[in-house]
C-alpha cells in the first residue's frame, strides 16, 4: 500500500469516490484542488492548479501514486506536470475515456512515456451523465432529447473508482489500459425507463430533432464543437447494442453495478421534491454519451448534467 496518494479531481464525480475508497483502504491520501473544501477529515487538501506546474511542488512531496485527471481538451501544458510528478511518485493512474480522441490519444502517449509505472482507465458512458435529465423529470416525468435509440452500458463512477484504486495501490496494472463499462447496454429511452421505476412514476421519452437540441444547446452556453461532438457521437450509437466489458469484475472481484443500482442510489435527484440537482458540466469527450464527469471542464458548465 503506498504511503499517500494524490488525488486530482477529488470533488469531481469520480475523484471523490476514489478519495473515500482510498481512506477506507488505509492509504493516506492527498487531495489536489485549487480551494480545497468538502473533503473527508482524514484527507490532506492542498492548494494547486493543473495549468501551473510550479504550484504542484507541495502536492507532489512525499507522494508515491496519482490518480490523474486532465479536464482540458488539449494534452498541452500536461508534460511538465507529469515531470513534476515523476520527480517523487513512482506511479500514476490516468483518467481518460473510451472516445480516445486526439488529445486524449496524446495524453496517454505522454503518460506512457512519463518514465513512471502507469496504467490507463477508459470508461464508456458514465452512469451519472443521466442526471443532466433531473430537471425535466422533475418538473414532468419527460425526457425531451435526441436519439433514444442512442445504445450504452452506462458505468457507475464508484466502479471505475474501484478500479482506479486497485492500479493505485496494487500490482499488476503497470502498462494496463482498462476499458471500463457497465454490465448491460441500454438506450438513452431505457434508462429513462429505469428512473421512473426507481422513483415510483412513469418516465416518458419524447424525440426531439438533432436540430432543435442543438439549438438549445448553443443556448445554454455549449461550444458549436462540443455540441456537434455529442450529437455525432449519439447519432453513432444508434445501430446497436453498446459493447459490454468484464474488466470492472475481473479488476475488482466484484460485478459490475447496474444501471437500475445507480438509479435507486440517485433517485432523490430525480423526484419532484427535490430542489436543486448538482450541476455537472458538458463532456471533454464528446462520445460517452453527452456528459462527463471525470472532472470539470474548461467547457461552461450547463444545469442538467464526470
Amino acid at each position: 500500500m503506498p504511503r499517500q496518494i494524490l488525488v486530482t479531481g477529488a470533488t469531481g464525480t469520480v475523484g471523490r469516490h476514489v478519495t473515500r475508497q482510498l481512506v477506507e483502504a488505509g492509504a493516506g491520501v492527498r487531495a489536489l484542488s485549487r480551494e480545497p473544501a468538502d473533503l473527508p477529515p482524514a484527507v490532506e487538501g492542498v492548494r494547486g492548479d493543473l495549468t501551473v506546474p510550479g504550484s504542484l511542488s507541495a502536492a507532489v512531496e512525499g507522494v508515491e501514486a496519482v490518480f490523474l485527471v486532465w479536464p482540458f481538451a488539449s494534452a498541452e501544458g500536461l508534460e511538465p506536470v507529469l515531470a513534476m510528478i515523476a520527480e517523487h511518485a513512482r506511479r500514476v493512474v490516468y483518467l481518460s475515456s473510451a472516445a480516445v480522441r486526439d488529445h486524449e490519444r496524446q495524453a496517454e502517449r505522454l503518460v506512457a512515456g512519463s518514465g513512471l509505472q502507469w496504467t490507463v482507465l477508459r470508461p464508456h458512458a458514465f452512469a451519472a451523465n443521466a442526471l443532466r435529465w433531473a430537471g425535466q423529470i422533475r418538473t414532468g416525468d419527460v425526457v425531451r432529447e435526441p436519439y433514444g435509440r442512442a445504445a450504452m452500458s452506462p458505468v457507475h463512477e464508484r466502479d471505475i473508482a474501484a478500479v482506479a484504486v486497485r492500479a493505485l495501490t496494487g500490482d499488476g496494472h503497470d502498462g494496463a489500459v482498462h476499458e471500463l463499462t457497465g454490465p448491460q447496454s441500454l438506450t438513452q429511452a431505457e434508462q429513462a425507463r429505469v428512473i421512473g421505476e426507481a422513483i415510483g412514476r412513469p418516465v416518458r421519452w419524447e424525440e426531439i430533432s438533432p436540430q432543435d437540441a442543438r439549438r438549445s444547446m448553443l443556448a445554454r452556453g455549449w461550444p458549436a464543437e462540443a455540441v456537434d461532438g455529442v450529437l455525432r457521437a449519439q447519432a453513432e450509437m444508434t445501430g446497436g447494442p453498446a459493447p459490454v466489458t468484464a474488466t470492472v469484475e475481473r479488476v475488482t472481484g466484484s460485478a459490475a453495478r447496474t444501471f437500475r443500482s445507480w438509479a435507486a442510489e440517485h433517485a432523490h435527484a430525480f423526484r419532484a421534491t427535490m430542489r436543486a440537482a448538482r450541476i455537472h458540466r458538458p463532456c471533454r469527450c464528446g462520445s460517452c454519451g453527452s456528459w462527463s464527469a471525470g472532472a470539470a471542464s474548461a467547457w461552461p458548465s450547463s444545469a442538467g448534467p464526470r
